[in-house]
């Protein structure tokens, strides 16, 4: 289980944030029921997950939207992992993402039955809409606090090092795009033991995410993660 959350909160901050309204951000569609499907191999290519996201809710004032993503996770044999929601907020510069709501709804509940309390707090993560080559991205982070039986374990993981590398055209089961591709690394602390794992994402205009790849410090593929679906 501790491992599940590690990889959730890591997905959860490259699958799409989703933006709102027309020119709110350029990377990410936001229309009420606009739907996205990511399927997450191995390093020799099996199947080991599938999230399916939608735009569920979304709400306008003054010059920021708020949009809500529902979540449904998969495991490779198709059974329901979790399912949840969390929001973000969107101005005419980007997105901004609150960890606050990372772990809501339906999660927070089966932690609540099993006698879980949850406590998640952090900084948010940025995406700006203009983007080049060579540019730093702020960092973030989310820590996560968990007490179970008068035991408590604390996760945290740190996005560092974020920059833009360099613009490529990918093909996926989905489509062909050009994208911008984003470098970082996560570093999680789970109990006081310290891991490395740099990513990379491939974005592009109208759609977000299009493909992620995690891999060990030493620079071995770990995961990839690819869209598979997206309707609008």
């Amino acid at each position: 289980m501790r491992n599940l959350f590690i990889v959730l909160i890591i997905s959860l901050l490259y699958i799409p944030k989703v933006v709102s309204q027309i020119n709110c951000s350029r990377y990410y569609p936001l229309e009420e029921g606009t739907s996205f499907e990511y399927t997450s191999t191995n390093k020799k290519g099996k199947i080991e997950s599938t999230a399916n996201y939608m735009v569920s809710k979304v709400s306008n004032s003054a010059n920021t939207t708020v949009a809500e993503m529902t979540i449904n996770l998969s495991d490779k044999k198709g059974k329901e992992i979790i399912q949840s929601s969390y929001n973000i907020t969107c101005t005419g510069s980007g997105v901004k993402i609150d960890f606050q709501s990372l772990m809501a709804g339906d999660m927070i509940k089966q932690y609540h039955e099993m006698d879980i309390d949850v406590a998640l707090t952090g900084t948010d993560i940025e995406l700006p809409n203009e983007l080049s080559i060579g540019q730093e991205l702020t960092n973030a982070n989310v820590t996560m606090n968990i007490s179970m039986a008068g035991m408590n374990m604390k996760t945290i993981v740190n996005m560092i090092n974020r920059k833009v590398e360099k613009k490529e055209n990918i093909t996926t089961i989905s489509g062909s795009y050009e994208c911008f591709v984003i470098y970082s690394e996560n570093e999680s602390q789970v109990m006081g033991i310290k891991r490395t794992y740099p990513s990379r994402l491939w974005l592009t205009e109208g759609i977000g995410m299009v493909k992620q790849e995690s891999y060990k410090s030493n620079g071995d593929l770990i995961s990839t993660t690819t869209l598979t679906k997206f309707n609008k």
